[in-house]
Order: C-alpha cells, then sequence, then structure tokens
C-alpha cells in the first residue's frame, strides 16, 4: 500500500543527498551536553531577553486588572490576567514525532532516539509525549496486538531516566496542521468502513471524513461483533497488561484520545484536500446514519420531528465568516429555540462519548499510579463574535451566553481527568484582525472552568514556535491565577530544528524559567525567529512531499 509521507523542512529528509548527517550526529555536532548541564543547573549572570524587559510590560498589564467588561450580555468576558506567584514547578515534556514508530512496529531511528532523549534529560526536561497509534497497534487484525516497539521505547526513556506521557490514539495521522505522515485506522476497520461508510463522521454534502469512528455507534457492534468503545476498551487493556511495572513510575501519564487528533471533537475543520482553511466557520459533522438517527429520536422526543430532518441548513460551509451564514450571524438562529435544541444534542452527543471512554479507562488504569488526562482543542479563531462558530461545529457549545467547557471539565472531573488544553504560546496581537481571535481569552474562559470543577490543568502549544516570545507567552499562562497554574506543559515537537544552536538556548532558558515561575519573564512583541504565528501562515510550500512504498 502506498502512503504519502509529508515532512516539514525542519526535519530530516533521508532522501536529500546534500543533508546526510543523521539526527544524533546533528546533535553531537551541534549540543555540547556538558554546556547544557552547566547552562541548566546554574543562574545566568545577565538576565536572558526573556526577563530584560518584563518589568516595563508588566506595568501595561497590571493596568488591565481593573478592567470590566462594559457588556452585560457577555457570559464570559476577556477576564484580564492577575498575575500572581505559582511558586510551584511545571514540568516540562516533548511530544516525540509522529513517526516514532515504523509501519512495521518498531521504533525508527533508534540512535537518534537515543541521542535527542540524552540532550532532553541534560537541559532538565521531565520526560517525553508518544502517540500509541491504533493504526499500527492492532494492524494485523482485531485483538492482535504488537507492542515491541514501544516496548523498546519505553526502556530506552527509562534508561535516560525520563517520564513518558502515552496518548492512546484511537484516530489517524494525516490531513491536520503538523501531520508529517500517514497512519490511518488498522486495515480491518477501514475494511468495515469500505462495507459502511456511514461508521465515520460525515457532513451535510456526504463527505466522509475517515479520521475517526463517529460517535454515533459508539454502543452498536459494528466493529466486527465489538462496539467501538469495546475495542478502545480492549486496547487500553492491553496496553495496560503489557507496560504493567512501567505504569506510575516510567509511565506517568495516559492521555486517553477521543476523537481527531487525539481530541475531544468533531471533525469540523479537516485540511485534507483543501477542504478547509484558517479561519473558516467549519461545518457539523452530523448526518451519518446513526447520529441523523439520534438526533431524530432527540426532536420526537420533545415533540418537534421537523427539527430531527437534519442540522441547521443555514449553517454555511467550511471556509465562510459567521456573519455570511443565517445560523451564526450576530442575531442568528443559534440563539433560537431551535438552535439551543441542536446545539445542546450535538455537544451533548460528544461529552456522552467522551464519558464513556473516560469511564472505562478509569476501571482500567485506576490505582496504577499513572494519572488520566483529556485533550480539548484550542479553537480560538471568531472567539470575539457571539456564536463563536468554530467552536459549535467542533462540539463546544461555547457562545456569549452559554459556557461550553465547565459541563467538559465537570465530566473530566468525574473520572480525575486533567484538562489539556492547547495554544498557549499564542498571543491575540499576534492573530489577523478579521479572525477575531483570541487564544488568551479561550485560555482564561479554560482555566477559570477547570478551577471551577476541581481538577488540574496541563498545556501545549498548538503550532511550532522556537522563539522567546512563545516560550514567554507560555510562561505568563502558567502563572495568570496565584496557585493555580498549570501541572505540566507538552512542547510540540522534538525534531532537528530544536536542536540547532539559538533554538535550544530558547528551550534550556524556558525550561529553567518554568521551574523557576517566582521570576518575571518578559512578552517580546515580536517574533524574532520569524515563525508562524496561527494556522493561516502554514503555507504549503513549506512542505516537502515523500512519496514511500510501504510493503
Amino acid at each position: 500500500m502506498a502512503l504519502t509521507l509529508r515532512s516539514s523542512p525542519s526535519l530530516i529528509n533521508l532522501n536529500d543527498t546534500k543533508n546526510s548527517k543523521t539526527l544524533d550526529e546533528f546533535i553531537t555536532n551541534n549540543v555540547s551536553f556538558a554546556n547544557i548541564k552547566q547552562y541548566s543547573t546554574s543562574r545566568l549572570r545577565a538576565r536572558s531577553s526573556m526577563q530584560e524587559s518584563y518589568l516595563s510590560h508588566d506595568k501595561s498589564l497590571h493596568a488591565l486588572e481593573g478592567w470590566k467588561n462594559e457588556e452585560s450580555e457577555k457570559l464570559h468576558a476577556l477576564i484580564p490576567p492577575q498575575h500572581g506567584e505559582n511558586g510551584s514547578r511545571v514540568p516540562i515534556f516533548v511530544m516525540l514525532p509522529l513517526d516514532t514508530m515504523t509501519m512495521g512496529g518498531k521504533l525508527n531511528k533508534p540512535r537518534s532516539m537515543n541521542a535527542s532523549l540524552m540532550a532532553l534529560k541534560s537541559a532538565g526536561i521531565e520526560g517525553v509525549m508518544v502517540d500509541i497509534w491504533w493504526g499500527l497497534v492492532e494492524k494485523d487484525g482485531p485483538g492482535k496486538y504488537n507492542w515491541e516497539g514501544y516496548g523498546d521505547l519505553v526502556k530506552m526513556v527509562q534508561s535516560h531516566g525520563l517520564k513518558l506521557q502515552v496518548v492512546m490514539s484511537f484516530h489517524q495521522c494525516g490531513g491536520n496542521v503538523g501531520d508529517s505522515c500517514s497512519i490511518p485506522l488498522p486495515p480491518w476497520v477501514l475494511e468495515e468502513i469500505s462495507k459502511n461508510p456511514d461508521l465515520v463522521y460525515t457532513d451535510r454534502s456526504g463527505r466522509r471524513n475517515p479520521e475517526y469512528i463517529s460517535l454515533g455507534c459508539d454502543l452498536l457492534p459494528v466493529l466486527r461483533g465489538r462496539t467501538p468503545i469495546q475495542v478502545y476498551t480492549d486496547f487500553m487493556r492491553s496496553f495496560s497488561e503489557r507496560f504493567k511495572d512501567y505504569l506510575g513510575s516510567v509511565i506517568e501519564e495516559i492521555q486517553v484520545g477521543m476523537g481527531p487528533c487525539g481530541e475531544l471533537r468533531y471533525p469540523a475543520y479537516p485540511e485534507s484536500n483543501g477542504t478547509w482553511k484558517f479561519p473558516g466557520i467549519g461545518e457539523f459533522q452530523c448526518y451519518d446514519k446513526y447520529m441523523r438517527a439520534s438526533l431524530q429520536a432527540s426532536a420526537e422526543a420533545i415533540g418537534k420531528k421537523d427539527w430531527g430532518r437534519g442540522g441547521p441548513h443555514d449553517s454555511g460551509k467550511y471556509n465562510q465568516f459567521p456573519e455570511d451564514t443565517g445560523f451564526f450571524k450576530r442575531d442568528g438562529t443559534w440563539n433560537s429555540e431551535y438552535g439551543q435544541f441542536f446545539l445542546e444534542w450535538y455537544s451533548g452527543k460528544l461529552l456522552e462519548h467522551g464519558d464513556r471512554i473516560l469511564t472505562s479507562a478509569e476501571g482500567i488504569f485506576q490505582g496504577t499510579g499513572a494519572k488520566l488526562s483529556g485533550k480539548v482543542a484550542g479553537i480560538h479563531w471568531h472567539y470575539k463574535t457571539r456564536s463563536h462558530a468554530a467552536e459549535l461545529t467542533a462540539g463546544y457549545y461555547n457562545t456569549r451566553h452559554h459556557d461550553g467547557y465547565l459541563p467538559i471539565a465537570r465530566m473530566f472531573a468525574r473520572h480525575g481527568v486533567v484538562f489539556n488544553f492547547t495554544c498557549m504560546e499564542m498571543r491575540d496581537a499576534q492573530q489577523p484582525e478579521h479572525a477575531n481571535c483570541s487564544p488568551e481569552g479561550l485560555v482564561r474562559q479554560v482555566k477559570q472552568a477547570t478551577k471551577t470543577a476541581g481538577i488540574g490543568l496541563a498545556g501545549e502549544n498548538a503550532l511550532e514556535r522556537y522563539d522567546s516570545a512563545a516560550y514567554a507567552q507560555v510562561l505568563a499562562t502558567s502563572r495568570l491565577d496565584s496557585g493555580d497554574g498549570l501541572s505540566a506543559f507538552t512542547y510540540l515537537r522534538m525534531n532537528k530544528k530544536l536542536f540547532e544552536p539559538n533554538n535550544w538556548r530558547n528551550m534550556v532558558d524556558f525550561v529553567r524559567n518554568m521551574a523557576e515561575l517566582g521570576r518575571r519573564a518578559q512578552l517580546p512583541e515580536s517574533d524574532t525567529s520569524r515563525s508562524n504565528l496561527y494556522v493561516g501562515f502554514i503555507k504549503e510550500k513549506n512542505e516537502k512531499i515523500n512519496e514511500a512504498a510501504l510493503v
């Protein structure tokens, strides 16, 4: 089967004869481990660029503390940050490459991996995160699990004294921001999908999305006699049995995948084949026969049969803006009786799906010492509008009048799950004005939701960033509220570019600052590394397409 591998120029291209160095050679030549250790354990005489100008910027931040939102109708106003001294160390993890495992289930480039882990440990990094791909482990047939490559990785991570976060990745890899390779769902699952296309999410035009099994069939035995929830449960149980000696010690966290990209959401903004582009509103994914049957039953239950014939007819297309549609515009039908019914059903189905999977995960991993986490997408575009259209199509019923993140946080709390959230590195000022973005406001809302629910909040950066401005924003986010910082931060992602001298210095400085949160750090006004600031700046010309024949 021929699969397309997409790799960023920052990664090693094995077919590029001009670049013959392997990653371990690159690290050895560019990173001095002795210097890393000295740099990460001793205080620098001069403050870093992240610290020098913070005091001047601090005044403007404190000036916001008394700010009030004059629009009383707005439920979750953009509350200004309150800078308190957290005082607790925030452990840093680094995501491993998506293709850490080969399609044959073996550890990819073990020498390079070993050198990379050595560098990370020397910098004071707590551990690494890796995707446990369903499409690789259960590739050979139902209940036939291949853990060989992951076993080798766990031992290697342990040998360096690092910790491991694992993601139960029940989604495909490929077709989303940052995906550098293609790992489809297991072949036997794809065979079932070919027989019954309604097993996957479907939009209004009938476009099928094979990223993830539709939650509409969660409880139906559609996968060769097992329900999707049973399949996920059996997978996690097999993992638990295989790695029981490492759970709670080396394997510190299990992040439970619950949708596309491992996030609890619908695939409302698929990038594959140019279907969606930032900052489009996306589309509702409720048109497979199982979702339609559920909607119809819900409508009939309240005596509104007509409401169950499909999703909103006036919700627009993937790349439209809220004001282009009847549903999402300022005074659109999102705020009508019908709109409220539909959005409660749509978001409620997502909550039920997450609750089912986390119930299974809790039963399997409870008592092992490993903590559970769940990931929620940072959909920050159109956040400043009344309807929050892009969040609604993804399944988060978050509008100016309705909090969509507190119900998720409370559901997580019932299972003792850490709330993992993205876009921690983004600032409002860096976003295009026409997209009505507010990543900072969104993060503050999520922080409040997790605080109210009494659960931990962990963070990730949404896009690859190597500049001090991004790191400083994460640092500021970690201390937004006194005693209520991040429980951990996972950096996206380990690759060759991370180990370039200037980028590596920024990383080591960031790790030290997160360990010493009592210090202030500057929030640079410019992105000195000229990295991509938001989804819309990722251009196809920065990607290389490599065709690989996979046997």
